[in-house]
């Protein structure tokens, strides 16, 4: 076996190894988000690398009664992704009673019961929210799986996108084990790492749409204003247009234009008064999945993060898993569909929040969507939320949105400063719950729950309170 590539944590993949490759049958359980399928795709590789036979399946949200039902696939093996450490409670009794060994490779904060087979970065004294995600415990465990002159270092790749869709790169670049990991990724030839502008959809937006969108940091005249980032790319020594009407994609433009534009785009920012605190976050750590064809969505990993998200959020994990696994062909272009259904429920979702406004709570603001944003999504857009106008950064943003007649998802998004100042989502959202009837966790900087319907105001209050105590 290849050196461990994250060695806090080498002692406990190699025993959950050693567990699996002595499985007669292994069932793979993972969440449905980036991180998930990613997670997914990494485990179903090894394992199949490994000629261990496994079935796969995925869910939403890991309760007892989806537990109850592995339970009874007969399976003797369940390897659970990106999820399983927080169900421990329900876990572990089947364990007991002999129903199947959990395998589980996960980085949420743990339930109080034990289990052997456990690989967790948050039990080695790692953070689960910026050093390793889901998809980076699979890939651990994928690398201690390796026998017989097998080599995974080439999953590092697809690990990196689950880290980038579950924003552990937030303050523009993994750290970390995640960064062990990108090494091995580009050691290996899969993956390229790089400084670049720090705007999304640079393989495949026209350029004004490209700048049109970039709300992370606000540029006055350009962000949100499709002719204000027409008239700036007008105005510049490059050429932005293939002739006179068609409009080039950042992945299209020379290293020395690229530059040109970077350049440009931090000057004009500095004039209309954009802190440099924000402007440094212009440029950040991009990371590219060297195989994958230029100017597509499946070359960029936070591109190919969002593409993953469209099916699992759409119930479609079965096409996002194919895509990971290296379907070119009908899955990858039902997810290019699904990412345009996607891209326009995010766009009608932010518009219904520009319209409807947010409400100041004092240390937090909220919306309630009710039935006007799908359950799936209203976190994604409560996180664009944050670069409209009247909502503000300094607070982190709660929202809800009706999942059925009798509960409510609760989703949040704060930012790494935030963070930094103390602001842990993932109490906010397990404790606040709890005060009311429901649940929930996550990490720091995005958090989710599911609580009774109408309990939102009172969810507020103790949400309210928790970040007050929390950011002092």
């Amino acid at each position: 076996m290849s050196t461990a590539p994250v060695p806090e944590l080498a002692e406990t993949a190699t025993a959950c190894a050693d567990r699996l490759h002595a499985a007669d049958s292994v069932l793979v359980a993972s969440h449905i988000d980036a991180d998930g399928l990613t997670s997914a795709a990494v485990a179903d590789a090894a394992l199949e690398r490994a000629g261990i036979e496994h079935e796969q399946v995925f869910f939403e949200q890991l309760d007892a009664e989806h537990i109850d039902r592995l339970a009874t696939a007969n399976h003797d093996t369940v390897l659970f992704t990106d999820f399983g450490s927080g169900q421990l409670d329900d876990i572990v009794p089947h364990e007991e009673a002999g129903a199947f060994t959990p395998v589980i490779a996960d980085h949420h904060q743990p339930a109080d019961a034990e289990t052997e087979f456990h690989l967790n970065p948050l039990l080695v004294g790692l953070n689960g929210a910026r050093e390793l995600s889901g998809a980076g415990a699979a890939y651990v465990l994928a690398r201690a799986l390796e026998r017989d002159g097998v080599d995974n270092r080439d999953l590092a790749a697809t690990a990196v996108v689950g880290a980038v869709g579950d924003m552990q790169d937030s303050d523009g670049e993994l750290h970390g084990a995640n960064a062990a990991l990108v090494e091995e990724g580009v050691a290996a030839g899969a993956l390229a790492e790089a400084k670049d502008l720090a705007v999304y959809g640079k393989q495949t937006r026209p350029l004004p749409k490209l700048l049109e969108y970039a709300t992370d940091t606000y540029v006055p005249g350009i962000s949100n204003s499709y002719s204000g980032a027409v008239e700036f790319l007008d105005g510049l020594d490059v050429a932005c247009r293939d002739g006179d009407e068609e409009w080039k994609r950042w992945v299209d433009l020379t290293d020395d234009e690229r530059q040109s534009v970077a350049s440009a785009l931090v000057r004009h920012a500095v004039s209309r008064g954009v802190p440099a605190s924000k402007i440094e976050r212009l440029v950040a750590t991009t990371y590219t999945l060297t195989d994958e064809p230029e100017g597509t969505e499946l070359r960029d990993a936070s591109e190919f993060s969002t593409l993953l998200n469209a099916t699992a959020r759409y119930d479609r994990a079965d096409v996002g898993l194919a895509v990971c696994l290296g379907d070119r062909t009908g899955a990858l272009e039902t997810a290019r569909q699904l990412l345009r259904t996607h891209r326009r429920n995010l766009s009608e979702g932010l518009t219904w929040v520009k319209d409807n406004g947010v409400t100041d709570a004092g240390n937090l603001q909220w919306f309630d969507a009710g039935e006007e944003i799908r359950a799936t999504i209203v976190g994604i857009v409560a996180g664009m939320s944050m670069g409209v106008d009247g909502v503000d950064r300094s607070k982190p943003v709660i929202a809800f949105a009706r999942e059925s007649e009798t509960e409510t998802k609760v989703s949040s998004r704060g930012t790494s400063a935030l963070v930094r100042q103390g602001l842990d989502l993932s109490v906010v959202m397990g404790e606040a719950g709890e005060a009311v009837g429901g649940g929930g966790g996550g990490h720091d900087v995005a958090a989710g729950a599911t609580i009774p319907a109408g309990e939102e105001e009172r969810f507020i209050e103790h949400a309210d309170e928790i970040v007050g105590d929390q950011l002092g």
